[in-house]
């Protein structure tokens, strides 16, 4: 694979897989997220490839941030082709003692921020005219309800959803495909308060029709097939990686 990647959120758990497969593809791959330390840290372990790696610090939520980070990608690589955002905010308070500003950074991350970056690395495409590939991270909690206090991380992810459908619609005509990737439970530090409970790890598998939780590969081999030519024709999809959990409750 031959393609100059940012990878938004990519030193978290499946950031990591992504950026680390992408690599081992071929791919030049930038990792952006909050941290400059970790992302360069990372982009380091990833040079090991043989091929070229950046490290970033980028707040999604800041418009500014977002169109620095793209620039910065196009500027020491000539363009961007693909661009997959990670990041994501997770707030479990219940809906009755949601604040305002718990609320606002969530939807600000989540849901503005998936749409700052989409913005600065479409324009940097449409520029370019050789078409792209934007991919989200989304959840099953885009798509149902829960009881574990999701209400700004579900009402954000599923506004990523239809984010995604209105951008493949509008940026088609450039070549552009824009997608989502909506994992059911997986178990990593983003989630680590629940990773610990056990019953609420039971339950989650009971009502999973596979049995079990996904693993953070399987997630990132759905991402990065919707980053690669074998998705050329796909858009405006969110494809769950769940174990089933969407098909059946």
């Amino acid at each position: 694979m031959t393609a100059r990647v940012l990878v938004v959120g990519g030193y978290g758990a499946i950031g990591r897989a992504v950026c680390a497969t992408l690599a081992a593809d071929g791919a030049d791959v930038a990792v952006a997220g909050r941290s400059a330390e970790r992302a360069e840290e990372l982009a380091k372990e990833l040079a090991g490839h043989g091929h070229r790696t950046m490290g970033l610090r980028l707040d999604v939520a800041d418009r500014e941030d977002a169109e620095r980070a793209v620039g910065a990608v196009v500027d020491a690589w000539g363009g961007i082709d693909v661009l997959i955002n990670g990041a994501s905010v997770l707030v479990t308070v219940p809906a009755e003692e949601f604040g305002p500003q718990e609320w606002a950074q969530t939807l600000a991350t989540n849901l503005s921020g998936a749409f700052w970056i989409s913005q600065a690395a479409g324009r940097a495409m449409i520029a370019a005219g050789n078409g792209g590939r934007i991919v989200h991270l989304s959840s099953v909690r885009g798509a149902l309800g829960a009881r574990r206090g999701f209400t700004a991380y579900g009402a954000s992810k599923a506004g990523v959803n239809l984010l995604v459908r209105q951008l493949a619609a509008e940026w088609g005509r450039h070549g552009i495909t824009v997608n989502a990737v909506s994992p059911g439970f997986v178990r990593t530090d983003f989630v680590a308060e629940a990773s610990r409970d056990d019953q609420f790890l039971r339950t989650v598998t009971a009502r999973t029709p596979l049995g079990r939780t996904a693993e953070v590969q399987e997630v990132a081999d759905a991402v990065c097939y919707l980053a690669s030519e074998r998705a050329a024709f796909v858009t405006g999809q969110v494809l769950y990686v769940d174990g089933g959990v969407s098909s059946s409750q």
